[in-house]
């Protein structure tokens, strides 16, 4: 996750090939009036992500299904957006934000070649970013470190989460005693 030009089409596929699962391209969920919206240098509604965020949601949820595993590339700036992802892939979910500074994001953005995201609307998309909670399951790297690097940090946070969520043993039935 992360804002336009943090990284995460060239960070994802990365790390989907060495987790050995689908990589899912979030802009490919768009719709094509969503895309003009961005082309045309208009930020999108929260209305215009929902359909966007559940589709993307669902087809995250259908790899994760049939493949045990799947990374996708998405900029889940807000809460509820992250929230709604989750709620779409009914599976656990993980996020990595992307972080990256304003100069080195517009320096990205005015070398890419062929999107339809402009770099004008990446105020609004730095204005719109919610930073993670501490509840929430995010890891925030930063991307001055080579893809590489960042795929072992995560493959290790990744590792640790999977731990921590470990069933419980069973305590069994306990029945209540009679108050008395």
């Amino acid at each position: 996750m992360g804002v336009s030009g943090s990284g995460k089409s060239t960070f994802g596929p990365l790390l989907a090939q060495r987790l050995g699962c689908r990589f899912l391209e979030g802009d490919a969920f768009h719709d094509p009036a969503a895309i003009a919206k961005m082309r045309a240098g208009r930020p999108l509604t929260d209305d215009d992500r929902w359909p966007w965020l559940d589709r993307l949601g669902a087809a995250v949820g259908e790899a994760v299904r049939s493949g045990g595993t799947a990374v996708a590339a998405c900029s889940a700036l807000k809460r509820r957006y992250r929230e709604r992802l989750v709620a779409a892939i009914d599976a656990p979910t993980r996020f990595i934000l992307l972080e990256t500074e304003p100069e080195e994001l517009i320096r990205r953005l005015t070398q890419r070649a062929g999107h339809y995201m402009p770099s004008s609307l990446l105020g609004s998309q730095l204005a719109t970013l919610e930073r993670p909670g501490a509840d929430e399951p995010v890891l925030c790297v930063d991307t001055t470190v080579s893809p590489e690097r960042l795929c072992e940090r995560v493959e290790a946070w990744l590792t640790r989460e999977a731990a921590d969520v470990r069933p419980r043993p069973s305590l069994g039935h306990q029945p209540l005693s009679p108050a008395g």
